[in-house]
């Protein structure tokens, strides 16, 4: 009974996800902000849409699972702007950690222990499952960009090189993404949504 209640207090926990805004605007529901559950279930979604374009063996499993937790943390950590300064992504590293162990922290020992690990997989991105992980964490966003005119690149005066450093994970890993990407960051550019230097 111990092992139940330890899980459905992180259960209840993640309840609070949904109280975590973003940047990204929902412009099917009256352009309110996005919470970050919405966001990780997109995601998720995405993935095993677009799992196919990924060159590399992806266990779409496994990305999934990545893509549910990843940002977990932000109940506690709260969401960064992913174009803040570097002082501030840095800061925000170190208070994920900190919600990682946590949150986390809450589940029994052994599923405590394989939860983080693939956070911390998905945070190191070495892997092909976490690189498309990655991937698809900075494709919807820019989609979700492209839809609304640019919004939260053209409030933040976000520049075309951010977008594509942002978006690398695709390169070799899914190149057809990849192009489609880069044209799209071209399209901001000419419509002004994006600065180019």
């Amino acid at each position: 009974m111990h092992q139940l209640t330890q899980q459905l207090n992180f259960i209840w926990e993640l309840d609070r996800l949904k109280a975590v805004y973003r940047q990204a605007l929902v412009q099917s529901d009256g352009n309110r902000r996005e919470n970050s559950a919405e966001h990780s279930w997109h995601i998720s979604l995405t993935a095993h849409i677009l799992h196919d374009y990924a060159e590399e063996s992806v266990d779409i499993s496994r990305v999934t699972k990545m893509l549910l937790i990843h940002d977990i943390v932000e109940i506690d950590a709260g969401d960064t702007f992913a174009f803040a300064e570097q002082t501030k992504l840095d800061e925000q590293e170190a208070k994920e950690m900190q919600a990682a162990n946590r949150l986390f922290g809450l589940l029994p020992d052994a599923q405590f222990q394989q939860v983080k690990a693939l956070w911390m997989e998905f945070e190191e991105a070495k892997t092909a499952d976490a690189r498309f992980a990655k991937a698809m964490d900075r494709i919807l966003p820019l989609l979700q960009n492209m839809r609304n005119q640019g919004d939260s690149w053209a409030r933040h005066s976000v520049k075309k090189s951010q977008v594509i450093a942002r978006n690398k994970y695709l390169m070799n890993l899914a190149p057809q993404l990849w192009n489609y990407v880069c044209e799209q960051i071209d399209i901001a550019v000419q419509m002004g949504w994006l600065q180019d230097e």
